[in-house]
């Protein structure tokens, strides 16, 4: 299945509390399990201002009725198109 990286514009995200993070979370992964198997979250990576989602989806389609239901920014979606890590270099 295709990977996307969705970066998210969420001012002040960096400075919300654990708590607050695990109610966003979790918002997500029920709305992951209404849509079915058709898209995975992977892992998130949160700045100050920005999330950046790593998915598993068929298409940006399925992103953004992700987001939508979700009511979290999708502003940015980017196909992943190689893996690059240390290993690379040999």
């Amino acid at each position: 299945m295709p990977k996307f990286v969705i970066e998210r514009d969420v001012p002040g995200v960096g400075k919300l509390s654990d708590a607050q993070l695990r109610e966003i979370s979790q918002k997500s992964v029920a709305v992951l399990k209404e849509m079915g198997v058709g898209i995975q979250w992977l892992h998130s990576y949160v700045t100050g201002d920005k999330v950046y989602c790593v998915y598993l989806a068929p298409d940006e389609a399925t992103i953004l009725e992700h987001a939508r239901r979700t009511g979290l920014p999708a502003n940015r979606i980017s196909a992943v198109r190689r893996l690059l890590d240390p290993t690379s270099a040999e």
